[in-house]
């Protein structure tokens, strides 16, 4: 997976998610001997598992903004001469897959149209 805000993001609440786990894992062991430390554990345990919650739901935007929009030049040769045109191009992995899908001609769709043609295309494609 390429570098994506969401997956940084989603890198780091794991990361913290997973520190908290260990956390409340240390105090809870301490908690035999202080029971008034199992309420701390607890309060870290219920933590983690809202950054992990938080986590789960970044996976899906990962997957939607790892997503490659490139433009694809045609070259066409007729008796007048040849002319090159360009027409936008998207890439992502399904499965173990690369599908690329054609979104439109340069000449009629701007960059930003078809960055967002690709991530409702591969929304539709990754079920989400």
């Amino acid at each position: 997976m390429h570098k994506t805000t969401a997956g940084e993001k989603r890198k780091a609440l794991k990361a913290e998610a997973q520190e908290l786990a260990r956390d409340a894992k240390k105090v809870m062991k301490a908690a035999k001997t202080l029971p008034e430390a199992r309420g701390k554990a607890r309060t870290l345990e219920d933590r983690a598992a809202s950054l992990q919650a938080e986590v789960d739901a970044l996976k899906g935007a990962a997957r939607l903004e790892d997503l490659s929009v490139w433009v694809m030049e045609k070259a066409k040769t007729t008796k007048k001469g040849s002319k090159t045109y360009g027409y936008w191009m998207a890439s992502w992995r399904e499965g173990d897959r690369v599908r690329n899908v054609h979104l439109g001609s340069c000449a009629k769709v701007d960059r930003e149209a078809a960055m967002q043609k690709a991530r409702k295309m591969k929304a539709e494609a990754l079920g989400m």
